[in-house]
């Protein structure tokens, strides 16, 4: 009976798939990379290496767990707040919900997310579902591996970045009861807040019990609406974060 469900979802899902685009929303980390100015860089060496006559290659990677597309569990921030380990994976795929300011962050790059933004996609598609993963598109991806133009900061050592609103996700959490938000710069706060080390709206998220995946690459290339995000990491004991493989189906 298990082999005749197992096959019969399999072959369900290959009909969804077919026709279907899949769109990889995850930089490839490496040594130098952009990243939090308090991280240690990267540093990977080869314990064993084909080209030096041995069997086989294999890595010893050093890296901070926040490190490139990675995913920030509620622990990272609070006190007590669920590990990586204790995600449980039927959060780790949701509907996808992205909210475009790529216009306005052209125009402003300290722009960030606004009520007027997710009313105008409800408008056009509905309520945003609950359980939902919701994408901040900005095009600061773009920008991707260039860690001077990822920071962008004045003569003064500024930051400008854009990022999310208090409004935006005490609305999406608390009126939409979505699982997680993710975005395309290294902080949920924009680079005005993070400047005055202000982390206020990573902290409001992380202490709501949702996750965040920072870092997303390849939004542009997303539907709106419609998609299905699928987002998977290793699983550290009381792991506070890791890089992640994010990608979605449409």
């Amino acid at each position: 009976m298990t082999e005749v469900t197992t096959t019969a979802l399999w072959d369900g899902l290959q009909t969804l798939f077919a026709g279907r685009s899949f769109t990889d929303l995850t930089h490839a980390f490496h040594p130098g990379q952009p990243h939090f100015p308090a991280f240690p860089d990267e540093i990977r060496e080869p314990v064993f290496d084909l080209e030096k006559g041995d069997g086989f290659t294999a890595h010893r990677y050093s890296i901070i767990g926040q490190w490139g597309t990675h995913v920030d569990p509620p622990s990272h921030f609070i006190s007590g707040g669920r590990t990586l380990d204790q995600i449980p994976v039927e959060e780790m795929v949701l509907p996808l919900v992205v909210l475009d300011i790529t216009e306005r962050v052209n125009a402003n790059a300290d722009a960030t997310a606004q009520m007027e933004d997710v009313q105008a996609w409800e408008h056009r598609n509905g309520a945003i579902p609950p359980g939902a993963f919701v994408a901040l598109r900005t095009g600061w991806s773009d920008r991707w591996p260039d860690a001077a133009a990822m920071a962008n900061r004045d003569d003064h050592g500024v930051s400008h970045t854009p990022g999310w609103s208090q409004e935006v996700l005490s609305f999406l959490i608390e009126e939409r009861s979505v699982t997680a938000v993710g975005h395309e710069q290294t902080d949920t706060d924009p680079g005005l807040a993070t400047s005055r080390q202000d982390f206020t709206l990573e902290t409001y998220v992380l202490a709501q019990n949702r996750w965040q995946i920072e870092l997303m690459a390849n939004l542009d290339g997303l539907p709106e609406a419609g998609a299905a995000l699928i987002a998977s990491w290793p699983k550290p004991l009381r792991g506070s974060g890791f890089p992640a493989r994010v990608f979605a189906i449409h």
